[in-house]
């Protein structure tokens, strides 16, 4: 076994916990903000975990590149559209804003 299988062998596996985890958390807490954040933040780390993973196993870095612009691309993309999706939410009322510890956005200037 080599130094990649061992890499692959544990980042594979924790990944996949993260993605499980986020996955548990998008059917389990109560309303949308936390269930952007359990969407986003424990969904991103897993499968960077996973692409760097599968990283070793491709042969070559040319056959890893992609594999690198998938996690830039998900680290760039995943909270802006949380982010977005959020501030829609707060616009159109969806939110309960008996939650919100600090709401920012509702003060007036």
């Amino acid at each position: 076994m080599t130094a990649g299988d061992v890499v692959t062998a544990v980042l594979l596996p924790a990944g996949a916990a993260f993605c499980a985890v986020g996955a548990l958390g998008v059917l389990r807490f109560p309303d949308l903000l936390t269930r952007l954040h359990a969407a986003t933040k424990p969904q991103t780390i897993g499968l960077v975990l996973v692409l760097a993973g599968a990283a070793p196993q491709a042969g070559s870095v040319a056959a890893a590149a992609p594999l690198l612009l998938v996690a830039v691309f998900q680290l760039i993309t995943a909270p802006v559209a949380a982010q977005t999706i959020g501030a829609a939410a707060y616009r159109a009322g969806a939110l309960d804003r008996t939650v919100l510890t600090i709401d920012d956005a509702g003060r007036e200037p």
